[in-house]
C-alpha cells in the first residue's frame, strides 16, 4: 500500500500504548454470533482508515464507523487531520491477520462496496478484535451509522459509542484536535461548517410537529437557530426504536450528521442511531 516507516512510526507507538485495552474491550463486546456471517480472507491493501480491499479482490467500506478522509485523487478535496494516521492503524490490525466479514443489515453499496463489520479471526477461526471497536478506541474513527446497516438492530451500535466517548474524554487521535471537537447549537458558527459532517451537543428548547414533518429545535428562533428534522417517511424507525422525537423537549442530546443550511442550520435525521441522549446516558 505503499505506507514508509515515518507514516508508520506514529501509530505503532499508540497502538502498543493501548493495545491491551483495546483488544479486551474489543472482546468483551464481540456480538458477531447475532450478525450475518459473510466472507473471510485476508487484507490485500488499505485505502484510508475506514476501507480496504480483501485478497479475492471485494472491496470492503467498514460500516458503522467514518476514519478521517483523504484526497485519495479528488482534485480540490483537503485532506482531514489524522488522514494518514487512520490509514496507517487499519493497516496495522489487519496486516497478515485472517479477517472476516459480518452483516446487519444491506451487505452492499452503490459502489458495489461490502458494508460488513470487520473482526480478525484467531486460529479456529473465530472473531477476536472488532476493528472497528479498535480504530474508534484509539481516536482514530468516530460513529457512523446508516439506516440500512443498522436497520435490524442487531449491531451493538451502543458499544461503538462508548468506545468513542472514552476515546473523548481521554483526548485520543483526533479528539484532541479542533477540526473534530463537538459543536455548540450556535447557528453562527454552524453556518460555517454547512456540507461537514459534525457532532453538535446541547438541549432542544421546544419540538414541533409539521404536516408530519419533525423539528426539534434548539433556540428561540426556529428560523434562524439549530434544528434536527425528521422526515415522515423517517418516523417509523424512531418508533422501532421505541423513542418518540416529540417526547425530547428540555433533553441534552448529541447528535451527528452533515450540516445543511434551511433558514439556519440543521441536521436531517434520517435514523435514531445518530441521536444519542445524554440524559440517559448520564442517568445510566
Amino acid at each position: 500500500m505503499g505506507l514508509n516507516r515515518a507514516e508508520l512510526k506514529w501509530p505503532r507507538r499508540l497502538f502498543a500504548m493501548i493495545g491491551v485495552a483495546v483488544i479486551g474491550a474489543s472482546a468483551s463486546a464481540i456480538k458477531a454470533p447475532d450478525l450475518e456471517k459473510g466472507e473471510t480472507g485476508f487484507m490485500k491493501s488499505v485505502v484510508d482508515g475506514d476501507t480496504l480491499f480483501m485478497d479475492g479482490g471485494l472491496k470492503v467500506r467498514l460500516a458503522g464507523m467514518q476514519a478521517p478522509k483523504l484526497p485519495l485523487g479528488r482534485a480540490g478535496f483537503t485532506g482531514w487531520p489524522l488522514g494518514e494516521a487512520a490509514k496507517s492503524a487499519l493497516y496495522e490490525l489487519t496486516e497478515g491477520r485472517a479477517i472476516g466479514l459480518y452483516y446487519s443489515g444491506l451487505k452492499r453499496d452503490r459502489y458495489k462496496r461490502a458494508l460488513a463489520q470487520v473482526y480478525t479471526l484467531d486460529e479456529q477461526g473465530m472473531p477476536d478484535i472488532w476493528v472497528q471497536e479498535a480504530m474508534i478506541s484509539q481516536g482514530l474513527a468516530r460513529v457512523y451509522t446508516w439506516p440500512d446497516t443498522v436497520s435490524d438492530n442487531r449491531l451493538d451500535v451502543q458499544a461503538l459509542y462508548k468506545a468513542e466517548r472514552k476515546a473523548r474524554a481521554e483526548g485520543r487521535g483526533i479528539w484532541a484536535l479542533e477540526y473534530y471537537k463537538i459543536r455548540k447549537p450556535d447557528p453562527d458558527p454552524l453556518a460555517q461548517d454547512v456540507d461537514s459532517f459534525q457532532i453538535v451537543e446541547g438541549i432542544i428548547t421546544s419540538v414541533a410537529d409539521i404536516r408530519g414533518q419533525i423539528y426539534l429545535n434548539f433556540g428561540a428562533n426556529y428560523r434562524t437557530d439549530f434544528t434536527i428534522a425528521i422526515v415522515k417517511s423517517s418516523k417509523k424507525r424512531f418508533k422501532k426504536a421505541g423513542l418518540d422525537p416529540l417526547g425530547l423537549e428540555g433533553a441534552t442530546v448529541r447528535v451527528r450528521g452533515w450540516i445543511e443550511l434551511q433558514n439556519g442550520p440543521v441536521i436531517w435525521l434520517d435514523h435514531p442511531e445518530r441521536l444519542e441522549i445524554l440524559d440517559a446516558i448520564n442517568s445510566g
